[in-house]
């Protein structure tokens, strides 16, 4: 009777574990993406953030964990996806037109057949801001200035030259034209080591509030009289900067200019599975992304399939099509 009950007892023993063991959920194995965005201080920045921070609240249920990387900006995101350096990257809608078409720095390159568009996000305003001091009232007096006009591998630079020429001003013999990065740039104006900069950004700005807030009085220099550009290149768009975003600014109000949208991209390499995740938390939970950043407020749903030249991602494209939205 003992011995039956032993042999019984580690007979029931063994079922347990082994139905223990046979249901203990194996980990999947977590795929990591990096996000390329911009300068700490501009929108892209915290923009990487507000979608990772969303997929990586549902990291058990897709096994993807997002990560920020701060970077020189669009050219370098686009070619860091498509080196397969970064998995997604956050590209003004200008430098995407530009990458797939093969134009700009992609002319010798070509065009740049596997970028892949996700969504658009918030409008950036190509923004010139002067010193009080330094009697520039409008583009074209910045002739003879020290402008910072971006750095090398940023949207913004490009953006800068095109409001330059639109003007009748060369940036390499009209004025003294620096190429800092965005962050550094309020901090020369303020030392007095530069006239004006621009500045291609979704507003409010960190950078720009930073402008601002110095010693130096400085103001939004108006860009206009953009007609012919516009016609030209179909991504961009007149725009406004809120002048009530920066009350230290001696603007009185809203600056008239034009400018781009940013946009998400990825490559055709990168798995379906992993962008459909991405695009899904994002729109499934629109009004709490909408809340990340004081840029988001004018996004839609639908106008976040605007402004995308590049191919939609297949990814992408299947959950567009189940939300009804393409």
């Amino acid at each position: 009777m003992k011995k039956s009950f032993i042999i019984g007892f580690a007979l029931l023993l063994g079922i347990v574990l082994c139905m223990g063991f046979s249901s203990t959920p194996v980990q999947a194995k977590t795929t990591f993406v990096t996000i390329g965005t911009g300068g700490i201080t501009g929108v892209y920045y915290p923009t990487g953030g507000a979608i990772a921070k969303i997929v990586n609240k549902k990291r058990k249920l897709y096994g993807i964990r997002a990560t920020v990387e701060s970077t020189g900006g669009s050219v370098f995101n686009v070619n860091a996806v498509m080196t397969g350096d970064l998995d997604f990257g956050v590209v003004q809608s200008d430098r995407q037109y530009q990458a797939i078409n093969g134009l700009a720095e992609w002319k010798d390159k070509g065009p740049q057949k596997d970028l892949r568009a996700v969504f658009t996000i918030h409008p950036e305003s190509i923004t010139l801001v002067a010193a009080d001091d330094a009697g520039i009232n409008s583009i074209k007096d910045l002739k003879g200035k020290r402008v910072n006009i971006g750095n090398p591998g940023s949207g913004q630079r490009q953006n800068s030259i095109d409001a330059l020429a639109n003007a009748g001003l060369d940036y390499k013999s009209d004025l003294q034209a620096e190429g800092v990065k965005a962050a550094e740039a309020p901090g020369l104006l303020q030392d007095g080591r530069i006239d004006a900069f621009f500045y291609t950004v979704g507003h409010p700005s960190g950078a720009i509030k930073e402008a601002t807030a110095g010693k130096r009085k400085v103001h939004f220099v108006p860009i206009t009289g953009v007609d012919k550009l516009l016609s030209k290149y179909p991504y961009y768009a007149k725009a406004k900067i809120p002048i009530k975003l920066y009350p230290g600014a001696t603007n009185k109000e809203d600056v008239k200019t034009f400018g781009v949208k940013a946009t998400f991209v990825t490559s055709a390499k990168v798995p379906d599975a992993v962008v459909y995740a991405i695009t899904k938390e994002v729109f499934d939970n629109f009004d709490s992304f909408k809340k990340l950043h004081p840029a988001y407020q004018v996004l839609t749903k639908q106008n976040m399939l605007e402004g995308m030249s590049a191919p939609i991602h297949p990814g992408a494209m299947k959950y567009y099509k189940e939300a009804g939205l393409k």
